[in-house]
């Protein structure tokens, strides 16, 4: 299981151990996390789970790919460089610990 934390845009933290294999917008959608919708269902078709993630984290959770980067030109909050969308963050021992801010769209 892997620890992860999303901040919310009011700065309240949501915390869920996620199933490793796992992505983290299913997990968000599971845990009700508020700002995350995942409309597509987590087939790169939207930008409904957009996340920022926390800059301690950026270099291990790594850069988005081709379609996910232009998917991100679409997120209705404004567009950081640790933007990701969240259902293309598979969760692994490795970022157990991660923490991800909601952006307020």
């Amino acid at each position: 299981m892997t620890r992860i934390t999303w901040i919310l845009a009011d700065g309240r933290p949501v915390q869920a151990d996620v199933a490793d294999g796992g992505n983290l917008m299913l997990a968000a959608s599971f845990e009700g996390v508020p700002g995350i919708d995942g409309d597509c269902g987590g087939v790169l078709s939207c930008a409904t789970c957009h996340v920022v993630v926390d800059a301690a984290w950026a270099a291990r959770v790594g850069a988005a790919g081709d379609d996910e980067d232009s998917m991100l030109n679409t997120t209705l909050a404004v567009r950081r460089p640790n933007s990701r969308l969240s259902c293309q963050i598979i969760a692994s021992p490795g970022l157990d610990g991660l923490v991800l801010h909601v952006p307020q769209a």
